[in-house]
Formats: structure tokens, sequence, C-alpha cells
């Protein structure tokens, strides 16, 4: 079967958190996806481990927040781009490109300088598509509006 092009960017939406769109960096020298994500509070519920956190879905706007809370998955020590060492939390959600949707594991980062609110790592889209570095925006989802 023929694998869905996609570019260096995409819009994509996280049902779960509530997002119906973010741009995502497609990102193939990242193994993990990773959100720009502040006020990050990790909480016991009910035995289990819960993350609140904040995020600012548009691009270059710091005045739309979006809060979203979902159990931990895992809180991991990940090398970022600049090599230096940081412990992030590992939260487990839907991810919506087009018509696809699958759960990916992504690591919540404090990192606003990242440009990207949102990069989609390689563990993602292992096997469902082909990244072509000279594209953007491939796949449009129907319900997601342009501006």
């Amino acid at each position: 079967m023929d694998k869905p092009v996609i570019g260096w960017r995409e819009w994509v939406a996280l049902p779960e958190l509530g997002v119906d769109r973010i741009k995502a960096k497609i990102d193939t020298g990242a193994r993990t996806s990773a959100i720009h994500a502040f006020d990050i509070e990790v909480y016991k519920k009910g035995g289990q481990e819960w993350v609140r956190f904040a995020i600012h879905p548009y691009q270059k706007n710091d005045t739309d927040i979006q809060t979203c809370i979902c159990p931990v998955r895992d809180i991991r020590v990940i090398t970022n781009s600049g090599g230096s060492r940081e412990q992030r939390v590992v939260i487990e959600t839907q991810l919506t490109i087009g018509n696809l949707s699958w759960p990916i594991e992504m690591t919540l980062t404090n990192r606003d300088e990242m440009g990207f609110r949102m990069l989609l790592g390689r563990t993602a889209m292992k096997g469902r598509f082909l990244v072509d570095p000279g594209k953007s925006f491939c796949l449009k989802n129907k319900e997601m509006h342009h501006s």
C-alpha cells in the first residue's frame, strides 16, 4: 500500500487534549514527539500519576491557553537537540493527521524557543508516512479550518 506523503510541517489535532488544530514540525531527527507545555504539575489520583499542564496551541500567540489533564505514562530523561539532558513527563494521546488517527507518546517540554509548539518524532510516524521536506501541509483535515 502506498504511504501518504507529509511535508516538513503539518496541521494536526490532539482530540483527547481538546486541541483541534496545532502546527507540528515533522522532525525525522527526533525519536520522540514533544509539545511545548508550561505549568506542568504531576499529582496522584486513585493511586495513579496524572499530569495537568497548559499549552499555547497557536504559534506566536501566548494569549490562547488550553489546559490539559491526562495520565502520566512515564517520566524519562531526554537528551534535547542542544545535547542537554532533562527529565520529562511522557504522555500517550491520540494524534490525528488528515483522516488518520492513532495513539502516540509525547514528552512535555518547556521550550518556547522551539518555534513550533509541537514536534512529531520518528517513533510516532514510523511505517505510516513518507516525508517530503520540500512540502508543507499535505494532509488536510476536513474538519480543520485553515487561515
